[in-house]
This record gives structure tokens, C-alpha cells and sequence, in this order.
């Protein structure tokens, strides 16, 4: 291709370009066409009308506060009345040459603590990781980390 018809052909391109851009940006946005005459309608709802168009189609409308107020809820957790709590219970086996790490990951194994790491690093920041013995311990999800370790750590 000539380096003419090239210039030409890109002059073109722009002109379309700013055409559709113009007519995009400068159209207006609130037409809708009707099912039976295909006439080209505006019309510009009102809050309630929009509210109850999209209700009739199965759509929730909330106002900005009441959507926070549901997000704090769900947040919070708000339990049913109904709603009964799981609690694990395990019976721990405490073998010879276990450390608190063992005791950590088995812990966390049986849903009675969150992190394992976080159960070792306080048994190490009590001092107490020297002071575990061989046994059979009964543990409850809902012990506190206290109460774990005075249990395990004699």
C-alpha cells in the first residue's frame, strides 16, 4: 500500500472513531423500546417506580444504612435461638518423646484449638514445654488455652 492511501485510510479510522465516540457520549441514555410497536420511547422513573420494577423481578432493594446494618450483623455472628454450638471433645494420648508442637498439631487435628503455632509459641512463652508427661488427657473445644495447658503441662 502507497503511503497516500495509507494516510487516507487511518484518516478514516479517526473519523468513524469520533463519530461513535460523539454519539456514544452525547446519546441519550434513558430510551427503551416497547414489545408491541418497537417506537422508540424515553421515559425517566421515579426512585419508587425503579424500587418496585425491580421487586416485581425478584430483585432486594435497600437503602445504603439498612444494607450496613445487615453487614454488621452477619459480622457479628448473631446466633440463632435455635441454633445449638458444636463442642469436640478428644482424649489426648501424651507419648514418651512428644513435644508441645505434637500436642499443638493434634490439638488443632481435633477442633479443640485454632493454631497450633499459637499453642506452642504460649507454652513456650510460659516456660512449660519441659513439664509435659506421658498420659491420657480429656479436652473440650470449649476449654480455655489456660485450661489446656494446666491440664497437659503438669
Amino acid at each position: 500500500m502507497k503511503a497516500e492511501k495509507m494516510r487516507s485510510f487511518a484518516a478514516g479510522l479517526m473519523i468513524a472513531a469520533g463519530l461513535c465516540g460523539a454519539v456514544y457520549y452525547l446519546g441519550s441514555d434513558e430510551t427503551a423500546t416497547t414489545a408491541t410497536t418497537n417506537k422508540t420511547v424515553t421515559a425517566k422513573m421515579s426512585e419508587d417506580e425503579m424500587k418496585s420494577s425491580l421487586a416485581s423481578k425478584g430483585f432486594v432493594v435497600h437503602t445504603e444504612e439498612e444494607w450496613n446494618k445487615q453487614l454488621a450483623a452477619a459480622k457479628e455472628g448473631e446466633k440463632k435461638p435455635n441454633e445449638e454450638k458444636v463442642v469436640y471433645r478428644t482424649v489426648l494420648t501424651v507419648t514418651l518423646g512428644m513435644t508441645s508442637i505434637d500436642v499443638g498439631k493434634a490439638l488443632e487435628k481435633a477442633h479443640i484449638i485454632k493454631s497450633a503455632k499459637e499453642f506452642f509459641n504460649e507454652v513456650e512463652k510460659r516456660g512449660v514445654s519441659t513439664k509435659l508427661r506421658p498420659g491420657s488427657y480429656d479436652l473440650e473445644s470449649g476449654m480455655t488455652e489456660d485450661q489446656i495447658i494446666k491440664t497437659i503441662f503438669k
